[in-house]
């Protein structure tokens, strides 16, 4: 029986990590509510065999995408099986599993004026969230992407690289289509456009955890690349949305409504 939620993995050799987090999700409360699917971007190691032996959907690249293109194509996973909430979080067991049924209750609570948010982001900075230390690059950088999406958006967002977040099926419909997700870092930015798009936004306090095996995507000078990468991007997306209005709200929603008569599923690119 298919549940009414996803949760997606990104898994690029993590077959010394995965089987943990696996372990955690296959438990009640969580395994009566949602579906796992993996997203194995063409691991050299045993981590499809991994998930396969648990009984676990699995998508496979045969080439490294990248992690975007990994969630993206999730995304369309979700869209196409009908899925009403996904929840991402990573396969190295940084994102403790407890985080999963916080944020599904989240995504469900309306607020005072009876409206659900469109992504919850679980977050290591907010005052009840576990202690989590960062270097000093990376806090240079979360300030940057704070400020930035403070400034042009008027919405606070404490952890805006938090790559543990909960969507419902209007936010990763969005995100399924062409050119509205980027490929290879999707993060600040992608809060950033989603928050001009006005798309609603919360915070919830998260247990994160440090990596114990293998290797962060993060590692090396990649942080650089990332940080400038980052930066450039959001510049051009608060362009694109502010200035040039592209993806107005009217066509947004014009293009959500469509998934009633298939047209978004066949659209899918």
């Amino acid at each position: 029986m298919r549940h009414n939620l996803l949760i997606i993995i990104p898994a690029y050799n993590e077959e010394k990590n995965i089987p943990a987090v696996l372990d955690e999700l296959e438990k009640p409360p969580i395994s009566e509510i949602a579906d796992i699917l993996v997203m194995n971007d063409a691991s050299h190691d045993d981590t499809s065999w991994i998930v396969k032996a648990r009984g676990h959907k699995v998508v496979t690249h045969v080439f490294n995408l990248g992690y975007g293109s990994a969630i993206q194509l999730g995304y369309k996973y979700a869209v196409r099986r009908g899925y009403d909430y996904v929840i991402q979080m990573d396969a190295d067991g940084q994102h403790d599993v407890s985080n999963v049924m916080k944020i599904y209750k989240e995504l469900i609570t309306p607020d005072e004026n009876g409206k659900c948010p469109d992504i919850v982001i679980g977050s290591r900075f907010l005052p009840d969230s576990s202690p989590y230390k960062v270097g000093i690059f990376k806090k240079f950088a979360i300030w940057l992407f704070r400020s930035m999406i403070k400034n042009r958006c008027g919405v606070a967002v404490m952890d805006p690289t938090s790559g543990l977040q909960g969507l419902n099926f209007k936010a990763f419909l969005y995100y399924s289509m062409y050119e509205h997700f980027d490929d290879k870092y999707p993060d600040a930015n992608m809060i950033l456009q989603m928050s001009l798009l006005g798309f609603t936004i919360r915070e919830i306090p998260a247990l994160m955890h440090f990596r114990t095996e293998g290797v962060s995507m993060h590692s090396g000078l990649k942080p650089v690349y990332y940080m400038l990468r980052m930066f450039f991007s959001m510049l051009a997306i608060d362009f694109r949305f502010r200035v040039l209005k592209e993806d107005s709200e009217r066509n947004l929603y014009e293009t959500i409504s469509k998934k009633k008569n298939g047209d978004v599923l066949r659209s899918l690119s």
